[in-house]
Formats: structure tokens, C-alpha cells, sequence
């Protein structure tokens, strides 16, 4: 059976930017109760009272748990190294029969410079190649027979190194994006392996997007 406070679960859940204010306790409850009055009373299907909703939002907690928070802060006290690489393009390419021979092309060009700047990302119609723009012309003629779907100059990457035991957190993306999103920076690309975490932003957002990352930590 709905009740109020199920409501308002699942509207914050809905909208975390909500979450997030309620969690910095930066949002006026009265304010928003009154805000959350109509769509609650339509997913109850009857009149509420804006005080009974400011009870609800004071009573509010974090569908984390609070072994799982614990977690989640001794993670980020424990990022590693963050490392910021500029000078990169992305390419988009539809994926073909001929596709690995083109990619095999561009490690083997790149695969005694460690200084190049690489990944690569295949789906299921689509590969992606991020690579630092001084391999451009070599991606170019490499895959020429190939259909381009994509290419973005200008972006930026910022790794971070994750503690062992990481994929085991509940809720560790959704830490970093919601604070990524909060303060605005689109994410051009996201790559992951185990322990290694990057998002690809344009050049324009990088510092804002360092800084960010940085804070994690504190």
C-alpha cells in the first residue's frame, strides 16, 4: 500500500539532485513539501497535507545502508593516483568484418610508445577509439575503408586509480556522476577496468572536472 513517505522515496530516488540537496541539508523542507504536494496527492489519489510531506522528507535516509556508507567513504579516502591527459580524439565506427584488421593497424604503430594515450570500446554495432590526437592521421588512414560515425577533438581524460574490492560497493559510480552532474560537467566518455576509472570530458570542462574528482576524497 502507497503511504506518504513511499512517495517520497520514490520521487528523491527519481531526482538526484533532490538527493543530494536533502543529503548537504541545503533545501528548504517547507519549500519543497509544498512542491511535492501535487504529484504526491496524484500517486496517492487523494488530497495530503504539505506537513505530513515535511515529515516525510525529515525522515528521509539514503536507500544505502550504513555499512555500505562506511564503504563508500573509506573508498574515496583511499582513491589513488588521479591522472589527467589532454590532446585526445574520439572516433565512433560502425563495426564490420574488416574492422579488427584496421584496429590491429594502429597497435601496431602505437604499441612501443607508451606515452600514447589509448582505449577502445566495442558494442554491438559500434566501436569506439579514444587516442591522443597526434595518432589522428595514422586512425584516419588506417580505417579508411571503414564508416565513420564520430569524431570529437579537443577532449581531455581523467583516470582514477580504485582501491581492490571496489566492484563489490554499491553505489560508487553513482557517487562520482551525481557529483559530476551536480556541478554541471557533461560526460563525453566513460571507460573502466577493474581498478582504473576515466571519464573523457571536453578540454573546457577539465579543471572543473578535476576538481570534482579531487574532492571525492575529502
Amino acid at each position: 500500500m502507497k503511504t506518504i513517505a513511499s512517495c517520497v522515496h520514490d520521487i528523491i530516488i527519481a531526482r538526484p539532485f533532490l538527493e543530494e540537496g536533502l543529503s548537504r541539508q541545503i533545501i528548504n523542507f517547507s519549500a519543497l513539501a509544498k512542491d511535492l504536494n501535487q504529484p504526491i496527492s496524484e500517486m496517492l489519489r487523494k488530497p495530503v497535507k504539505d506537513g505530513a510531506i515535511m515529515m516525510a522528507l525529515r525522515r528521509y535516509h539514503s536507500p544505502l545502508n550504513l555499512e555500505n556508507s562506511v564503504r563508500l567513504k573509506k573508498v574515496f579516502r583511499n582513491l589513488g593516483d588521479i591522472t589527467v591527459r589532454s590532446n585526445l580524439s574520439d572516433f565512433t565506427f560502425q563495426n564490420s568484418k574488416t574492422l579488427i584488421h584496421s584496429h590491429s593497424q594502429v597497435l601496431e604503430k602505437i604499441r612501443a610508445n607508451h606515452q600514447i594515450f589509448y582505449a577502445f570500446t566495442r558494442g554491438m554495432f559500434e566501436s569506439n577509439m579514444i587516442i591522443s590526437t597526434s595518432e589522428k592521421d595514422s586512425v584516419l588512414k588506417a580505417f579508411k575503408n571503414e564508416t565513420q560515425i564520430g569524431l570529437q577533438d579537443k577532449l581531455s581524460a581523467i583516470s582514477i586509480s580504485l582501491p581492490n574490492g571496489n566492484s563489490k560497493i554499491a553505489g560508487l559510480y553513482y557517487q562520482i556522476f551525481k557529483r559530476l552532474a551536480w556541478e554541471n560537467i557533461t560526460l563525453y566518455e566513460v571507460v573502466s577496468t577493474t581498478n582504473e576509472f576515466t571519464i573523457v570530458v571536453e578540454d573546457a570542462l577539465v579543471d572543473k572536472a578535476f576538481s570534482v574528482i579531487k574532492r571525492l576524497k575529502d
